[in-house]
């Protein structure tokens, strides 16, 4: 299904809309800044506060009215997700739009996060996790919550008896699961939302194959990944237009819950937003379920209401 060559300038109008953005680079900072520029109020979060401060001078440079702040979050730390919880809590009765944008992509050694996981599977998909689920009162009855996936979930497998490759650990192929899981928490919280009457969409996307920092702060600027996207950028598509499904997903009247958005060129590697090919692993709502299940044990954060009732598997 394509959506017309949907751009950032079919966004409808924002104002009066509140938006949380993990993720101060990249695509991260092309959804604050569209969100910001069509009026919406944006939360830009990130665990790097310099960072965080010049990419708020950046949107405003861009966008004089953009009405925005940055808030400190560490996706590596439950500590950290709770804290950030709590303050936004304080200051606001409603959020309308989570995006859950940022993440690791495949350190060279393995690394952990200060709770003790995997660090790509427990900041891009149990650090989301835990934070949807401190935000879920705040997001009841309208609210968006987008998960960013990547095509590497294609190859991805949830491999439930060692999540945090404790045994053996191959980069990609963590990457692969954690990217794989944040499909499957999008489709799962849909279907935990029809069933519990929560009134959240659970949407994912996913960006093709985009020039952000992100092969150089993960694999580092030397290795294969990181010099295809210094010599080669002609295989990848710019960061605005790498953030289009997720925008289209958080703000298009026509966007539905539990539906996958990803670019619409040869193998969702460029284009324009377009509904995305789901793998079929991320069709198994046992293996959702299953999931679910396991990062509520790790990081001792739960949802409301338990599980789905049986139907709305």
């Amino acid at each position: 299904m394509r959506m017309a060559r949907w751009t950032q300038a079919d966004i409808p109008p924002q104002q009066g809309r509140t938006a949380i953005v993990t993720g101060t680079g990249g695509l991260g900072f092309e959804d604050a800044r569209a969100l910001a520029r069509a009026g919406a109020s944006v939360i830009l979060a990130g665990r790097n506060a310099a960072k965080g401060r010049a990419a708020l001078a950046r949107i405003r440079a861009a966008v004089p009215s953009a009405d925005l702040r940055f808030e400190e979050l560490d996706l590596a730390s439950l500590g950290s997700i709770e804290a950030f919880a709590g303050r936004i809590a304080e200051r606001h009765a409603r959020i309308d739009m989570l995006i859950n944008n940022a993440g690791v992509m495949v350190p060279p050694r393995r690394a952990v996060t200060e709770d003790g996981f995997e660090l790509q599977f427990g900041t891009n998909h149990l650090g989301h996790f835990a934070l949807t689920a401190h935000l879920l009162p705040l997001l009841r009855n309208g609210g968006r919550v987008v998960s960013l996936s990547s095509v590497a979930a294609r190859s991805g497998v949830i491999d439930c008896e060692d999540l945090n490759a404790t045994r053996s650990y191959a980069a990609m192929k963590a990457y692969s699961q954690s990217k794989l899981a944040c499909l499957m928490f999008a489709l799962e919280l849909q279907r935990r939302s029809d069933a519990q009457g929560w009134g959240i969409l659970g949407i994912a996307s996913h960006p093709g194959v985009a020039r952000t920092d992100l092969l150089h702060n993960g694999p580092g600027r030397h290795s294969l990944p990181g010099l295809a996207r210094t010599l080669l950028p002609f295989l990848f598509q710019s960061a605005d237009r790498g953030a289009l499904p997720t925008l289209y997903a958080a703000t298009a009247r026509d966007a539905v819950g539990g539906a996958y958005y990803g670019p619409d060129g040869l193998a969702e590697v460029r284009g324009y937003p377009s509904l995305a090919k789901l793998p079929s692993q991320a069709r198994d709502p046992q293996m959702a379920a299953r999931l679910w299940q396991a990062s509520e044990a790790l990081t001792g954060v739960r949802f409301p209401d338990g599980a789905p009732r049986a139907q709305a598997v």
